[in-house]
C-alpha cells in the first residue's frame, strides 16, 4: 500500500454551506493525515455541478484509487450516486459502496420497499398523496426521500395523522418526501465494516433523549445533529450500552445490521439506523451508505468502542476497493 497515489474526492462546500454541508472538510482532512501515516501520496479534489467533467478529468491523472467522500452535489442528495457511476464507467478503482447501494439507500423509498420485500422489519413507506390511507389517531413521521444528514427533518415531521392534518400533507410532493409509521421508542445507530472474514458489527450505540418531555418526540432531528446550543443538541446523547444492553435485543439489532449489508450490497462501511419498539422489535429506519467519517461521527465513536484505530479502519475500507 505505501508508495500508492490516492485522490481524495468530496463534496465542494457552497459559500453559504450550513454545517452538515461544511462536515465533509473535517472528514477530508482526518483522511488525508491517516493516509499519509500509512505511506499513501494524496491529493485533494472538490466536486461540483461540473462533476461529468471532474471525473473525466480525474480520469486522466491515473491515480490508484480514489477514496470518496462525495455526500451529495450542490447539498442534494439525489444526485451522490452519479459521482461513482462515472468512477465505475472510468474503470477507476474507489472507497466504499458501489453505484448500486449508493443509489438505491440514498432513496428512503427504494430502501423501504427493499427492506420489506427481504423480510426485514422496518416501518413502511406511504407516499403523500396516499394520505388517506392512514389510520386516524395514528403518529406517523414525514421525511425527505433524498436527503440524509436530517436534513428536513424537525420536532415537527412527526404528527399525529386526522383527516384535517391532510391538507397539510397534501403540499408536500410525492417524489421528494415519504412518510412512515412512527416508532415510539429507542434509537440505535450500527456501523459495520467490511474485513478479510467478512462485514464486522462495531458495538451499537444508543441515542439517549434525556429531558425530552411528553409531547416532544424523541427523533434525531437537524437541530439535535448540527445545532450546537440548542435544546435538542445537548440532550441528544450518544451512548454504547455495552454489556448493559439485552443479549436479546443485541442479537437482533447485531443481525439486522448484517442482513442489511448483504441485502443491499454493502462495501467497506455502513451504518443502518434502527428504532426499537416497546417489545424489543428493531425496525431498520434507514442504511447509510458512506456514512460520515469526521472525528465526532458515529462511525469513529463505534470503531474507538470497539477496540479499533483509525488506521487499521482505513486500511480495511481500502482493502475492500470497488474495481
Amino acid at each position: 500500500m505505501r508508495g500508492k497515489r490516492s485522490c481524495i474526492i468530496y463534496n465542494q462546500p457552497r459559500e453559504d454551506a450550513l454545517p452538515d454541508e461544511l462536515d465533509v472538510l473535517d472528514q477530508v482532512e482526518m483522511i488525508e493525515k491517516t493516509l499519509h501515516e500509512i505511506g499513501i501520496v494524496t491529493r485533494k479534489k472538490g466536486i461540483t455541478a461540473e462533476f461529468m467533467k471532474e471525473v473525466a478529468e480525474l480520469a486522466q491523472e491515473k491515480v490508484d484509487f480514489v477514496f470518496n467522500l462525495v455526500e451529495s452535489i450542490n447539498n442534494k442528495g439525489e444526485l451522490c450516486y452519479f459521482v461513482p457511476a462515472l468512477l465505475n464507467m472510468y474503470n477507476i478503482p474507489y472507497t466504499g459502496n458501489p453505484v448500486e447501494a449508493m443509489f438505491i439507500t440514498t432513496s428512503k423509498s427504494l430502501t423501504s420497499k427493499t427492506l420489506r420485500n427481504a423480510g426485514i422489519n422496518n416501518p413502511g413507506g406511504y407516499p403523500p398523496s396516499q394520505h388517506k390511507n392512514l389510520i386516524s389517531g395514528h403518529r406517523y413521521i414525514i421525511k425527505p426521500i433524498w436527503e440524509d444528514g436530517s436534513l428536513g427533518i424537525t420536532g415537527e415531521s412527526v404528527f399525529t395523522y386526522t383527516p384535517e392534518y391532510g391538507e397539510k400533507i397534501e403540499r408536500f410532493k410525492d417524489s421528494h418526501w415519504l412518510i412512515e409509521d412512527y416508532i415510539d421508542g429507542r434509537e440505535f445507530n450500527i456501523s459495520v465494516l467490511a474485513g478479510k472474514n467478512g462485514p464486522e458489527v462495531m458495538p451499537p450505540a444508543e441515542m439517549v433523549f434525556h429531558n425530552f418531555k411528553d409531547h416532544q418526540p424523541k427523533i434525531v432531528d437537524f437541530k439535535a445533529k448540527w445545532e450546537e446550543g440548542t435544546f435538542e443538541y445537548e440532550n441528544t446523547i450518544r451512548n454504547f450500552p455495552g454489556d448493559k444492553l439485552n443479549p436479546v435485543l443485541k442479537e437482533r439489532i447485531m443481525n439486522a445490521a448484517l442482513q442489511c449489508w448483504h441485502v443491499f450490497g454493502l462495501k467497506g462501511y455502513a451504518r443502518v439506523d434502527m428504532r426499537v419498539d416497546k417489545n424489543d422489535n428493531p425496525f431498520v429506519i434507514e442504511v447509510n451508505a458512506n456514512p460520515c467519517l469526521s472525528p465526532d461521527s458515529g462511525v469513529v465513536a463505534a470503531i474507538t468502542a470497539a477496540g479499533l484505530s483509525f488506521t487499521t479502519v482505513v486500511e480495511r475500507i481500502i482493502d475492500d476497493l470497488n474495481i
